[in-house]
């Protein structure tokens, strides 16, 4: 079985911009509260089309990303087919392999795995993404010299491997789930294309 997904991945958290997290640093907070989101441009498992289609995951840590378990929620598009629903679920958590295996492995509890109504819309310098009535998320590049976006490149721990990211500050990002309540604004988000296969 093969597959492939292409499009946008973004992530926010409660980190100061840049987050530290992505250079192996503890994050600036002490823990991290973070929204990851994904929206597939093209895409196929096997032989079935999930391009159009969108993910998130909620994810606590309560230290270093990079050395403490991930406590995360899923949340997969509710306009999937159950085939590609099934799809969506092998590849993002890991179990079909390539990069999203790597992420699993920073998992230490699933608190749930859900189907919600996901939109997603991003022009050259905003983005926004929602998740059902549980998280609302509008993250603004930030500007740099020249009036260019800044951009982060190899950094070690990266969801998006690869890819340069563009560095972002929240306009808003709430989450409301599994207990935790999270709102915040003018913090941490990244946002890059993603390309994962397996």
């Amino acid at each position: 079985m093969t597959w492939n997904v292409s499009g946008t991945y973004f992530e926010t958290c409660n980190c100061e911009a840049a987050c530290p997290c992505v250079f192996l640093s503890p994050p600036t907070e002490g823990d991290c509260t973070a929204l990851v989101g994904w929206h597939i441009d093209e895409g196929t498992h096997d032989d079935v089309a999930i391009g159009g289609l969108n993910v998130a995951l909620a994810v606590y840590s309560g230290g270093p990303m990079a050395t403490t378990p991930w406590r995360v929620a899923v949340y997969l598009d509710d306009r999937a087919t159950d085939a590609q629903g099934a799809a969506l679920g092998a590849i993002f958590s890991g179990a079909a392999g390539g990069h999203p295996a790597v992420l699993a492995g920073h998992i230490g509890e699933v608190k749930g795995i859900a189907p919600a109504a996901i939109t997603f819309d991003a022009d050259a310098s905003t983005l926004t993404f929602t998740v059902g009535a549980v998280a609302d998320v509008k993250l603004t590049a930030i500007e740099g010299q020249g009036g260019a976006q800044v951009t982060v490149a190899n950094h070690p721990l990266a969801v998006a491997p690869g890819n340069e990211i563009v560095t972002a500050r929240s306009d808003h990002f709430t989450y409301s789930d599994h207990g935790y309540e999270w709102e915040l604004s003018g913090k941490n988000g990244f946002i890059s294309p993603f390309q994962y296969q397996g």
